[in-house]
């Protein structure tokens, strides 16, 4: 029943009254006349390492998690998990060796990152490219969809919910990133719990449709009676290996997927890049131990639903147009819940989602503005100026949401493959270009456009080959797999594992073919250049200039050492995924 009564309008007005009371309170003990830019977006020093946590948390669990992942659990069972539990050891791998690099140079935004390790040709073309696709594709996607999942749940008008959820979210948003970032927190616990709520009415469906109780006795059920829904790697002829190739949701493309995403995305990066390295670390361990938990919250329901239809349950609500559409399995889960519990779960939806919103807003506002306004349109800008202009610009995005997404079909495509799928074709170019940037002080700037412009040209090259080459071939090592209409298609994943090997390669031969171009005469000019910076520069000082020039960044074995504690806790971690992979696999 697609309605709420009033004890859950009371749950969910407590969540929203919390969520103000808190937000304006931490905007007014924090505020200060001349707050600079960087105060603004990236809260410099004021989060806390839980605050950092859980705002990486609220900013990526969203719609596409709550529908899409459930929608993915209901139809593939367990493995769609390998995003979550992936991203886990990579939000490790980026605390020990990404962060450090962006701190100890004061990097800020990525953009400036490319500008520093290459040149403001090379940052200005994917601040705009950032830019377009944080609007186009991610700010939509989450709006659309986040109004959809609460319309299937409230019946409230479509339109009605994506403007209510901007305005929810620019009102976050505005505060800055110290507001988004504590009242993430809270935004988290509702998000956690109204998941959890779910989880327990799914799991004690399913032990009761089997005559006991008990959400443990449901879940053991469950593993008993959906047992195809319980494994992580899928064989080659499993009908849905195109979404997830065996191995490579481990050693192939889902390493790149959530490298560049939890390391290179300014919308996740920039929760970090306002705090020391410790703090910084501790927040990004803590948001590790919370993805281990989100399959159960986001995952699991999707499989009750699955075997719950599979038992007869559901059949006429799982349709839509004549077809079963996986994507409706946790609505119609949520419209099962008890009064007040349904209220609660329907605040845990809306916090992921306009957590989602603000901390998109924030980073496209904080690119806007830092890189594109400052450094093009008015490099005179004061800090109060720079400020102004982002909360504008967050403004601005918003209302471009609200008009284009009903018009990009993101329902059709269903949005956790609509977001994978776009950004899929930029992802292996961006992580190359970062890679090398960062460890390799011979990647030269043509390199990186090769990366950026080659690695999108070569991901739609992939897409499109099975159209017009038989790749059968590859079918024997699972590269390939027929569509049913005889196009052996390359699955996403591995097409990203080949652009990105592609990428690293040829940026390899273009950094060494111009490093050997460099002549004497230009290595000489270079040193005249450098030793006429300044007034009386000594020939230590230009030589010291030189050396940073050629390293573009500052990078030492040292900035890699972690903290007994935060070692124990990554070990803790990779033990309990090496135990969950080894029990489903």
């Amino acid at each position: 029943m697609k309605t709420l009564e009033t004890k859950d309008y009371i749950v969910f007005l407590v969540y929203f009254l919390i969520i103000a009371t808190y937000g304006f309170w931490v905007y007014r003990r924090k505020k200060t006349e001349n707050a600079s830019s960087k105060d603004y977006f990236l809260a410099e020093g004021s989060l806390t390492w839980w605050a950092i946590g859980a705002s990486l948390i609220a900013s990526n669990i969203s719609a596409e998690q709550f529908i899409g992942m459930s929608g993915s659990g209901f139809k593939l069972g367990l493995a769609i998990a390998t995003y979550e539990w992936m991203a886990a050891v990579t939000l490790i791998v980026v605390a020990v060796f990404f962060i450090p690099v962006y701190l100890k140079n004061k990097i800020y935004t990525m953009p400036q990152f490319l500008n520093q390790r290459y040149n403001s040709t090379v940052s200005m073309i994917m601040a705009v490219f950032w830019l377009l696709l944080y609007v186009v594709v991610n700010l939509t996607s989450i709006l659309y969809l986040g109004a959809l999942a609460i319309n299937s749940i409230s019946g409230i008008n479509l339109n009605i919910c994506m403007i209510a959820l901007a305005v929810f979210a620019v009102i976050i948003t505005l505060g800055g990133m110290k507001v988004i970032g504590y009242t993430d927190v809270i935004q988290v616990f509702f998000l956690i719990l109204g998941g959890l709520a779910t989880t327990y009415l799914a799991l004690n469906m399913v032990a009761e449709h089997y005559g006991s109780t008990g959400i443990m006795s449901g879940f053991s059920k469950l593993t008993q009676n959906a047992g195809e829904h319980f494994h992580m790697i899928f064989k080659k002829d499993n009908p849905n290996y195109m979404d997830l190739p065996g191995l490579s949701v481990l050693i192939g493309g889902m390493i790149i997927v959530n490298l560049n995403y939890w390391g290179c995305n300014q919308y996740i990066t920039q929760r970090a890049l306002g705090a020391d390295l410790k703090t910084a670390r501790s927040g990004i361990l803590f948001a590790a131990f919370l993805k281990m938990l989100m399959p159960i919250i986001v995952v699991l329901p999707g499989i009750a639903a699955y075997l719950l239809y599979k038992e007869g349950g559901f059949q006429a609500e799982m349709l839509q147009n004549g077809e079963v559409n996986p994507d409706r399995a946790y609505p119609v889960l949520l419209n099962l819940l008890p009064a007040g519990l349904k209220g609660l779960s329907f605040a845990a939806l809306t916090a992921a989602v306009v957590a989602s919103l603000a901390g998109k807003a924030n980073s496209i506002a904080t690119i806007f503005t830092l890189d594109i306004y400052k450094k093009v349109l008015n490099t005179g800008a004061d800090e109060k100026k720079l400020v102004w202009i982002g909360k504008l610009t967050v403004i601005i995005a918003m209302v471009l949401a609200i008009i284009i997404a009903p018009n990009l079909g993101i329902d059709k495509k269903g949005g956790f493959q609509y977001i994978q799928e776009y950004t899929g074709f930029v992802s292996p170019g961006i992580f190359a270009m970062f890679i090398l940037g960062f460890f390799w002080k011979k990647t030269t700037s043509n390199a990186a456009l090769f990366a950026t412009i080659g690695g999108f040209m070569l991901s739609v090259f992939f897409k499109f080959l099975p159209n017009f080459a038989n790749l059968s071939f590859l079918e024997s090592i699972g590269f390939s797999k027929d569509n049913g209409n005889g196009v052996y298609e390359i699955p996403f994943l591995d097409r990203m594992g080949f652009v990105f090997i592609i990428c690293v390669i040829v940026m390899y031969v273009i950094s060494v073919i111009e490093n050997k171009k460099k002549t004497a005469e230009e290595e000489w000019a270079e040193d005249a250049e450098l030793a006429s910076y300044g007034n009386g520069d000594t020939v230590a000082v230009a030589a010291d200039k030189k050396l940073k020039k050629s390293q573009g960044l500052e990078v030492d074995t040292s900035m890699f050492k972690t903290t007994p504690g935060f070692a124990v806790g990554a070990l803790i971690i990779c033990g309990l995924l090496v135990a969950l992979y080894t029990l489903f696999w």
